[in-house]
């Protein structure tokens, strides 16, 4: 990566987005005096000059284990500077298009008879008020990324009573706890998961569903958590399906054959949890005299960039005449894809993968997150409505994870515990 040409082509840009940014902070400290502005100045270009000499030197910096957490907020650091710069730019370009109209206009309705009005054309300042904007815009983003790293722990419970007529019986009133994206490599409290953990145990779950994405690449990511997570019990057991970052492959393994034990091991480590790791499997539940479908398939997403794992036909073989089926589906793109359009009778699908992108707004009645232009389908629940010739509607429900990655922290969009109750 950092010896591709698209490497300098970004250290570059953001050279000159130094630039350009403190020609309106030269704007807007015009009234200090000399020593502020040296001041002012100095401080810029220290902060500047380090941020880019540090993202220059991380990729050589070597973290252990126990230090990637420090890296992965340097880098969050990094690029928050980065994207604060960049959404303040886009008010200095506004300005800057203002002056070159304004120039232009000067030129041309003013030049021929009026010259003293275009010599005073020839310099147009920079607006203060836009340069202002700017950089508050550009601060409130870069403070609300800070404040956010506070909030990777702050585990919220979210309630979701799910009405079905054709539920059997004895499933009425079960309660299903959904935890999606622990990404255990990227935790660093253990203590802040510990809690997490009790808040799942203390809503005395029937079941317990894990939907992909423990680790972020290797299986030792686990070590530290194993005592953890293997607290989750739940009298109708608990059951994971695996994501795409559980295959490694995000991740220079030395040969083949250690990447795929690396996933082996990862496979163990589920056991060892006390979890049912389905693989492109069901298995049939039995509560009140009663039987449904579970269904885990691994990875399957619509989008190029991820894999497809999943082997939905293998799956699905043999749970046709269960008269209510409940699928594990790591990436919410599988939905639209492929289950709504040739498996019109699972009941519901459970899925994880976007985080929210850990970053965007919500309440009541409204949420919005960068994440929706890429995934329709990104957090909460959807209903497809009945196909033409089926007998009822499909819902889908995207957790917006448990853990985090790459940004160690979140901002708006919570760590989520699922509590999904059937009737």
């Amino acid at each position: 990566m950092r010896n591709s040409p698209f490497w300098w082509i970004l250290l570059g840009f953001m050279i000159l987005l130094d630039f350009y940014f403190f020609q309106s902070l030269k704007v807007v400290s015009q009234s200090a005096s000399h020593r502020t502005k040296i001041i002012i100045y100095t401080i810029y270009w220290t902060i500047s000059a380090g941020a880019i000499l540090l993202l220059i030197l991380l990729p050589y910096l070597h973290f252990e284990k126990q230090a990637r957490f420090t890296k992965s907020t340097i880098f969050a650091i990094l690029a928050g500077l980065f994207f604060a710069k960049l959404v303040a730019s886009f008010f200095f370009i506004i300005d800057d298009l203002r002056r070159l109209i304004q120039w232009v206009a000067g030129k041309l309705f003013f030049n021929k008879d009026k010259g003293e009005v275009a010599a005073a054309g020839e310099y147009i300042s920079r607006s203060v008020f836009l340069s202002w904007a700017g950089m508050l815009f550009g601060g409130g983003l870069f403070g609300t990324l800070i404040y956010g790293f506070r909030n990777k722990y702050n585990y919220q419970v979210k309630r979701i009573p799910l009405v079905y007529d054709h539920l059997p019986a004895g499933f009425k009133g079960i309660k299903i706890v959904q935890i999606s994206d622990i990404h255990s490599g990227s935790l660093n409290n253990k203590a802040a998961v510990m809690k997490g953990v009790q808040k799942i145990l203390d809503e005395k779950p029937d079941l317990i569903l894990f939907t992909g994405d423990l680790v972020n690449n290797l299986a030792d990511e686990m070590d530290d958590y194993m005592d953890v997570f293997s607290r989750l019990k739940a009298p109708m057991g608990v059951y994971s399906t695996l994501g795409n970052h559980d295959y490694g492959d995000y991740t220079q393994f030395p040969t083949a054959a250690e990447k795929t034990a690396n996933h082996e091991r990862l496979k163990a480590i589920h056991a060892e949890l006390g979890w049912r790791l389905l693989i492109n499997e069901h298995v049939v539940l039995e509560r009140g005299g009663d039987k449904i479908a579970l269904i885990g398939i691994e990875n399957w997403s619509s989008k190029a960039r991820f894999p497809k794992y999943g082997d939905m036909p293998r799956a699905y073989a043999g749970s046709e005449n269960l008269p209510f089926k409940i699928l594990m589906s790591h990436d919410p793109s599988h939905w639209q894809a492929e289950v709504v359009t040739k498996y019109q009778d699972v009941d519901l699908m459970l899925s994880g993968h976007t985080h929210g992108m850990q970053f965007g707004v919500e309440i009541p009645g409204f949420k919005w997150s960068p994440v929706q232009y890429v995934y329709k389908e990104w957090a909460g629940l959807y209903e497809q409505e009945k196909a033409e010739g089926g007998t009822r509607s499909q819902k889908l429900y995207v957790n917006r994870g448990f853990g985090f990655l790459g940004y160690p922290g979140r901002v708006g969009i919570l760590p989520e515990i699922t509590v999904l109750e059937l009737s």
